[in-house]
């Protein structure tokens, strides 16, 4: 065999052979070189020759699919509409026929509160059901600067809820939709529109001053936005920089319009969404402070429910992006379109109220307070007494648990009752089981000693079932599968592990 090799490898044929191969790639290689060069150096002169985005060069962002945005044709309607815009938001109408057109406002707020109002500055970031409504009621009110923040496009499933799209607008972009339709009916407001979703990171550019930073700062911000993550940094931005934010909560499988509430976060109940967004904003230490739209109307046999997802529809891409619950999509949620109405009504109303500083108060909270305190101290007590058990000095002992973990683990993950009995009074805090390893003070630190429990490890039960707990299962070493039923033992593990998920968001 080595020889055959050896006689091939010298033969004159087999060397031309592989010195024209060689030099084939050679050659090759320096042409794609070549042309890779002029084609990076075409791609520089091309950008080099786009013209920066100005009032003379305007651009519009690429849809999700990479495509330019459509522009649909314009009705000689739409056009004259848009010619009178054009001229009223340039100071080319009169002054009267605003004043006439607002005058039932202006006599209601007074001139000055009205002054506050023509001369604000909003912005709405959903354009759907919710913010389509509240946009409109601030747009005819007399707001005169308004900016316009959604990615997504008028759906034919939509229009049973949006208070302006017409069926000529379904698959056009949401935030030129509302501008055009309104501007029918306020030509001299400013309007700017960034279609593209709500990010962190452009925070500042999106809620930034009017103008391209060279206005006014906004005077309030309205989220309408119904995907929880989006909704969770918007809130968490605005908290953070002090930007003044109401948020609409859920409107889907609502029916009651007389059960809609305006109330600081902490205070919404019998709310999924709000829940949900409550609950992410204390993991991220805002456990107030935000005005929220919410519904007390409570589930019941008869109403409509979230509709369950079809297997196909998992293959589709995430599921839960825009849910509240696990495996369900918001465009399957039943709605009723007099509800997101009757929230975008009450969040512009809000919105009025506080820019003009009209006379208004709300709902007091729950006012548990005192409640989460005396919990606190009655964990204290507990974790002393298992200590002095154990065989140590309970004096000094620390826990690493504050009144608001409290008020987060008894409203968020026991929903404000006993796991055991379902009652909602006279409520404690209480290890589930007993630390496997035994009841330890963590004394690593001179002068500092503090017990080691966590957030998943506690259970909330009344008063009397927290007593015999501690006796039979914390002090007398029985596993609690031996004295709950198994359904109150899933609920529990459920409702542990719920935490234990959550911590990835503190």
């Amino acid at each position: 065999m080595s020889s055959w090799f050896e006689r091939h490898i010298s033969s004159h044929q087999v060397q031309l052979a592989a010195t024209a191969l060689l030099s084939g790639a050679t050659v090759a290689g320096l042409i794609y070189g070549g042309q890779a060069i002029r084609r990076r150096v075409a791609v520089e002169q091309l950008k080099a020759s786009i013209p920066p985005i100005d009032d003379e060069h305007q651009a519009q962002r690429l849809t999700d699919f990479g495509a330019a945005t459509p522009l649909p044709s314009a009705s000689r309607e739409d056009e004259r509409v848009a010619a009178l815009a054009r001229r009223a938001q340039q100071g080319d109408y009169d002054e009267e026929l605003i004043d006439e057109q607002l005058t039932r406002t202006a006599s209601f707020l007074t001139p000055l509160r009205f002054q506050k109002l023509r001369s604000s500055f909003v912005i709405v970031v959903g354009l759907g059901g919710v913010g389509s409504h509240c946009i409109s009621a601030l747009a005819r009110s007399g707001v005169s600067h308004i900016r316009l923040i959604d990615f997504d496009q008028v759906t034919l499933s939509s229009l049973n809820r949006h208070a302006v799209a017409t069926l000529a607008d379904v698959g056009t972009p949401k935030v030129q939709c509302v501008r055009k339709r309104l501007e029918a009916v306020v030509p001299w407001v400013q309007w700017e529109c960034l279609n593209e979703v709500w990010r962190e990171g452009q925070g500042e550019r999106l809620l930034g001053a009017w103008d391209h930073g060279r206005g006014r700062k906004p005077d309030y911000v309205v989220d309408a936005i119904d995907n929880i993550d989006s909704k969770v940094e918007l809130l968490k931005y605005c908290h953070d920089h002090d930007i003044k934010v109401v948020s609409s909560m859920g409107a889907g499988c609502k029916s009651d319009p007389t059960r809609i509430f305006v109330g600081d976060i902490g205070t919404s109940i019998e709310d999924p969404l709000s829940r949900m967004t409550r609950r992410r904003l204390k993991l991220l230490g805002v456990s107030g402070g935000i005005t929220v739209i919410y519904s007390t109307e409570k589930p019941g046999p008869g109403k409509a429910q979230l509709l369950p997802l079809p297997e196909e529809e998992f293959v589709k891409g995430k599921v839960n992006e825009l849910s509240v619950l696990p495996d369900f999509r918001a465009r399957i949620l039943p709605v009723l379109g007099t509800m997101p109405a009757v929230f975008g009504y009450a969040v512009a109303n809000f919105a009025i109220l506080e820019i003009t500083e009209y006379p208004h108060e709300f709902g007091v909270g729950k006012g548990r307070e005192k409640m989460y305190e005396s919990i606190l101290s009655g964990l204290q007590g507990l974790e002393e007494r298992l200590a002095k058990n154990a065989g140590q000095d309970p004096l000094g002992l620390k826990i690493p648990v504050t009144k608001d973990d409290v008020g987060y683990v008894m409203e968020e993950v026991y929903r404000g009752k006993s796991a055991i009995s379902g009652l909602p009074t006279r409520l404690a805090l209480t290890r589930w089981r007993a630390p496997k390893d035994g009841f330890k003070v963590d004394q690593r630190w001179n002068g500092q000693k503090h017990s080691k429990v966590q957030l998943d490890e506690l259970v909330c039960m009344t008063k009397e079932e927290a007593k015999t707990h501690e006796e039979e299962v914390l002090k007398g070493g029985k596993p609690p599968e031996v004295i709950y039923d198994v359904e109150v033992v899933q609920l529990v593990e459920t409702r542990r592990e719920e935490e234990r998920q959550y911590r990835r968001y503190r």
